[in-house]
């Protein structure tokens, strides 16, 4: 039977596998036909044979754009060929400790120079030595630390997180100084090998918590993770829930903040955003900001982003409920007046809500597609040129057109995008049960997102904790923001029940 290449199998769906295994031959004229044959086809891995100064082969494997081609000219070839550096190395061990090169690892077998070489690291092998050496001289194009895009900050620092997974852990390294900080880290995905880690405080996180986190990411089994959207939906509880069930960031202080709480954070390569596990609907709705001010404002503000919560979930729905089949709830001046804006509507409220909340999710998803020099200005212009148009034409009335823009501005008040598209899901069924049954449909609806909620977990912990179950020493952190004096315990849904305290209690007689 003829062998298959390695294009081939890769044309019929087979999983491809190294083709070479095992130990790694002294004989570079066995080792380079069986490297040619694994990278068929690969264009940018380069091969660099050469002598060296006491004319023994040699060979450099490096890809294209990853590797420093100057770091490895200057600090491996020059060295290797100059006659006055008298190479002598007769083993890896004698090889490391002559080149100038500080950060290199020792492989013995073709499987494991593979992800080094894919990582960027150039591969050495010289003939006569058994092994070869994976070299730290990587170089490869990336962003710097610049300030988070999908998150505005007020008050706090204004770096970000990056595509590149290294920078990411020294970022968290920088703002916690302790080895307690514990990073865990190994790659997912068959053909992608993304890196992935898991970073907590030892000692503050649970156990349990953090074994469940690195236990659902094992068992992952995917031929390529692109983004860390992927992973959430291939670890999270429950799959079919609007509710997003871990939380993302790019900012740094908001990562460390959860880790001192005792939570668990999934760092991937290549993309900027980091998924905090586990977490709950009152995280969703807090912002870094409620603790960098002081606590009465960052208490009023939190009430305010509640209020509006309500607004963004229902408030359609109640308008369209109450007009439909409760208009002797509406003040009898107002009822004449939004009568009077109707006469003409030829829809009924219900169709007009939905004619409005559509157009307005529209204009929202092209603003977000379209330039950001221009998708806002589209956006807003689109939303007031849309509105009075339809307003003068008869289509819809003065009274929805205000319902729906309170609405939406209510929803950009929320600090988390995923669970401000899980409010935006879930408020089209509740219009349309509202519509059919007025406030019985609408109590309807809320008491099966209500009981949703109560049995939704994100890692084994209540969505709905401390308020279900009822977790009081976890109240001064939930409808209110206390003062940081106040607040000595972190909450113990996330925090080992060893390690309590995050603050120690004054002296009698002191101020708190």
């Amino acid at each position: 039977m003829k062998k298959r290449t390695l294009a081939d199998r890769i044309a019929h769906g087979v999983r491809v596998e190294p083709t070479a295994r095992g130990p790694l031959s002294a004989d570079l004229n066995v080792v380079l036909p069986l490297l040619r044959e694994q990278f068929e086809g690969c264009g940018d891995v380069l091969y660099h044979r050469f002598q060296t100064s006491n004319s023994r082969d040699a060979l450099i494997v490096y890809i294209n754009g990853m590797a420093d081609v100057i770091s490895i000219d200057h600090d491996v070839l020059k060295r290797m060929l100059e006659p006055e550096n008298a190479f002598s190395a007769s083993s890896l061990a004698e090889l490391r400790a002559w080149l100038t090169v500080t950060d290199s690892k020792e492989h013995h077998a073709y499987e494991e120079i593979l992800p080094e070489l894919f990582g960027g690291r150039p591969i050495l092998l010289v003939d006569g030595i058994p092994g070869a050496l994976s070299l730290g001289l990587v170089h490869c194009e990336k962003r710097g630390v610049e300030e988070p895009q999908a998150e505005s900050v007020i008050r706090g620092a204004r770096d970000g997180f990056t595509e590149t997974l290294n920078l990411n852990l020294t970022l968290l390294r920088k703002r916690l100084k302790t080895p307690a900080l514990k990073m865990d880290t190994f790659s997912l995905g068959r053909y992608s090998e993304t890196n992935v880690s898991v970073a907590f405080i030892q000692g503050i996180a649970r156990d349990e918590i953090v074994s469940s986190v690195k236990n659902r990411l094992k068992r992952i089994d995917i031929d390529g993770i692109v983004e860390s959207g992927m992973i959430e939906e291939l670890i999270e509880d429950d799959v079919y829930s609007p509710f997003p069930q871990l939380q993302t960031t790019e900012r740094p202080d908001v990562a460390v903040a959860a880790m001192l709480e005792g939570r668990v954070l999934i760092l991937t390569d290549n993309t900027p955003f980091v998924m905090i596990a586990p977490t709950t609907l009152w995280s969703m709705l807090q912002s870094p900001e409620d603790y960098y001010e002081r606590f009465l404002i960052g208490t009023l503000i939190r009430w305010l982003r509640y209020v509006f919560f309500l607004f963004a979930l229902l408030a359609p729905s109640v308008y369209v409920a109450t007009l439909t089949f409760h208009q002797e709830m509406v003040p009898t001046t107002l009822l004449l007046r939004i009568t009077q804006s109707r006469e003409e509507i030829p829809f009924p409220a219900l169709m007009e809500a939905l004619i409005m909340e559509i157009t307005f999710e529209a204009l929202r998803e092209a603003g977000v597609r379209l330039p950001k020099q221009i998708g806002s200005a589209v956006s807003i212009v689109g939303a007031l040129v849309i509105g009075q148009a339809a307003i003068q034409a008869g289509l819809v009335s003065a009274p929805m057109v205000m319902i729906v823009a309170i609405t939406g501005i209510a929803s950009f008040m929320l600090p988390q995008y995923a669970f401000n598209i899980a409010l935006r899901i879930l408020r089209f069924p509740i219009m349309i049960m509202s519509g059919m049954f007025g406030l019985y449909g609408l109590i309807l609806c809320i008491l099966i997102i209500i009981s949703h909620l109560c049995i939704l977990r994100s890692f084994d912990v209540p969505y709905l904790t401390p308020i279900a179950p009822i977790k009081t020493g976890s109240f001064k952190d939930t409808l209110i923001r206390a003062p940081i004096g106040f607040m000595r315990r972190r909450p113990a849904a996330y925090a080992n029940p060893g390690n309590p305290k995050r603050q120690v209690e004054p002296p009698k007689g002191e101020n708190k």
